[in-house]
């Protein structure tokens, strides 16, 4: 078994090295500096850039996460949702597991239920209780980095829902029940 993990690091997060991460807990990766956890977004939607210290000296900062929140919102009907806290520590473990302080170019951060329905009626690769809706999800990829690089380290992490959506260029993460799977 610590063979079969330790190929998986090779391979898939080669970049890392197994050495570094063996025995490690994923979420230990996570956060290079202690007393801040730190995140860049560009949404690709509305153009709007964040580089924002969410967490500092060991609390959430509330003026950061309203800045999440409204650089995430539903595009489409302007709509602000608040975004779980948790998956702000997800994408950080991801950067941190990457070790690529690289901007998260959003695809897809909250959806309001109406976008979320219009979708599902386009694609039945839109799930009709997405965790989107919850501000529990994002679709995203990183530049400099594969989506199947992005997919592996999420896995790696084990912290909730993995989408690979190879052929549209995303990869979607949440914080719901572990669990894979791919799309188009």
């Amino acid at each position: 078994m610590a063979f079969a993990r330790r190929a998986f690091l090779k391979s898939s997060l080669g970049a890392i090295g197994a050495a570094g991460v063996l025995g490690a807990a994923p979420l230990a990766l996570a956060f290079p500096e202690r007393d801040v956890r730190r995140l860049m977004f560009d949404n690709l939607h509305t153009g709007e850039q964040l580089a924002v210290a969410y967490w500092e000296d060991g609390a959430y900062v509330p003026q950061a996460l309203w800045a999440v929140n409204r650089v995430l919102r539903d595009h489409r009907t302007n709509e602000v949702h608040i975004i779980a806290p948790g998956l702000l520590d997800l994408l950080t473990a991801l950067s941190g597991t990457l070790q690529s302080p690289a901007v998260y170019e959003v695809i897809s951060g909250y959806r309001s239920a109406s976008t979320n329905a219009m979708l599902h009626a386009e694609s039945a690769q839109v799930a009709t209780g997405s965790l989107h809706m919850k501000g529990e999800a994002i679709d995203i990829r990183m530049p400099g980095r594969a989506c199947s690089q992005i997919r592996d380290a999420a896995l790696y992490l084990y912290q909730g829902g993995v989408g690979y959506y190879g052929t549209s260029d995303f990869v979607h993460v949440d914080v719901g029940q572990p669990r894979t799977w791919s799309g188009a």
